[in-house]
């Protein structure tokens, strides 16, 4: 007797004078969006035959300010490295001392066998670090949204969601069951109405209101002292996710509440470590109820494997960096100050960016991404961001910075900009602003009396 092929994925049919005959089986009507998402009049298709296509773009090296990409050294102007020290030779051999004693990975969950002594104390160093009772830690920054929202807010709950809010809190918000809504990007007057008639309808369900501390795209803070004041008038927890504050904002980088002096008013403060602390996982500080009810409900948290043993030595020699070198946090903002005028100068919109996220808008998609490829041409990466992650005709370049970048570097991008923006009509062409209207504060870093870092001659005034 033959075996059939278990590899065989066609279906038999009989038909008259062929009892041999073979049809393919047709794909389900699922995957039809699959196939229709490259279909040669598509964005993708279009972008991809035209080599405009900005997104998995593989680095071969990454040296921080710098990585080699298709052969070629770039100045890396997209990464959220804000404090520069993937690269550190410190952190390095932090990582390298973890895997030669706890091994590649713990093979299992925080809940079960995955708790590393390493675990326990990166927890009490940030909950000291962020003056708060405890802290729990999770897999990634994106989890640790999900996974507490989840844990929190369920369907006799109503959650209130910035409309600016990163994926990961949108997506706690969906799977938590609870009633969200979603108020206007930063308009906290629709945000009281929201409580207010909450309050009034609903006086029993439990209220959180989650925001992004610094908004990933645009760089701006959020309204904290504002958000504090409704949340203590309508019985309302705040949660703030500080992924692009800690290690970036706040006395020693600790984040959007304490930039206001509030970190004893916010409930819960998140975090993520794949940026400042160049590493990978996430992190929430609350109050010890709290975090421990989050630690035993949180799905994320109980059902995915722990992080492992190098990601959590590299975030502990982070830690230690950030507080024994404060003048990253200086350089960073140096840095952050003088770039923002540098665009503005040279009559590009940055929308009010306050942080090392710098947005410089484009306008329509195809200009985006052409403008992209040509900043890489000239040796610059940034991100290329484009509906609907920001509002259609106001695509943009996400610029973003770390501690580290060299006055050179700086001034490579903005000649790069200069170059790019007036070959696409973004600025005139004299380099003068077109519609924007912003005006330069004067910040001059090193006593360069021309906007220029290094005190070259082209420097980037508002004549330019």
């Amino acid at each position: 007797m033959t075996q059939s092929d278990p590899r065989r994925s066609q279906e038999t049919a009989m038909s008259p004078g062929d009892d041999t005959e073979t049809a393919t089986k047709s794909a389900p009507s699922l995957f039809n969006k699959c196939h229709k998402f490259f279909d040669k009049s598509g964005d993708y298709a279009k972008t991809k035959d035209a080599d405009l296509y900005p997104y998995f773009r593989p680095i071969e090296r990454n040296e921080g300010t710098s990585a080699i990409m298709n052969g070629r050294e770039i100045i890396m102007a997209g990464s959220n490295n804000y404090l520069g020290l993937t690269a550190d030779p410190r952190v390095k051999e932090a990582a390298r001392d973890a895997v030669a004693k706890y091994g590649t990975g713990c093979t299992g969950s925080r809940f079960l066998n995955g708790t590393l002594d390493l675990h326990l104390r990166l927890e009490e160093r940030l909950a000291d670090f962020m003056g708060k009772d405890e802290a729990v830690l999770f897999s990634t920054g994106y989890m640790t949204n999900e996974g507490v929202i989840q844990a929190l807010a369920g369907r006799n709950d109503i959650i209130f969601s910035d409309k600016d809010n990163h994926a990961c809190i949108v997506q706690g918000t969906r799977v938590s069951m609870a009633d969200t809504q979603r108020y206007r990007h930063n308009d906290l007057d629709q945000l009281e109405k929201l409580l207010k008639r909450a309050s009034e309808d609903r006086p029993d369900a439990g209220k959180l209101i989650a925001t992004d501390g610094v908004f990933s795209m645009s760089g701006k803070i959020a309204r904290v002292p504002e958000l504090v004041e409704l949340a203590n008038r309508y019985d309302a927890a705040l949660m703030l996710d500080d992924a692009h504050a800690i290690g970036v904002i706040g006395p020693g980088g600790r984040g959007s509440a304490s930039t206001f002096g509030l970190k004893d008013d916010v409930d819960i403060i998140t975090g993520t470590f794949s940026k400042s602390f160049s590493s990978l996982g996430g992190f929430a500080v609350g109050d010890h109820d709290v975090i421990e009810f989050i630690r035993h409900e949180a799905s994320a948290h109980i059902f995915s494997a722990s992080m492992p043993p190098a990601n959590t030595a590299t975030v502990l020699k982070c830690l230690d960096i950030l507080e024994e070198e404060p003048e990253r946090l200086e350089r960073l903002w140096e840095i952050s100050d003088y770039m923002r005028d540098g665009f503005r100068n040279l009559g590009f919109d940055v929308w009010d960016s306050e942080t090392p996220i710098i947005p410089v808008v484009i306008g329509d998609m195809n200009t985006c991404f052409q403008f992209w490829r040509d900043l890489l041409d000239n040796g610059v990466f940034v991100n290329a961001v484009v509906p609907p992650a920001v509002p259609p005709g106001q695509t943009l370049m996400r610029t973003s910075y770390m501690a580290t970048h060299s006055n050179d570097e700086l001034d490579k991008i903005l000649d790069a900009f200069h170059k790019v923006g007036k070959q696409h009509g973004v600025i005139g062409s004299n380099g003068h602003a077109k519609t924007n209207g912003h005006h330069p504060k004067g910040h001059h870093l090193n006593g360069s009396a021309n906007g220029h870092l290094n005190g070259s001659a082209n420097g980037h005034s508002a004549a330019a």
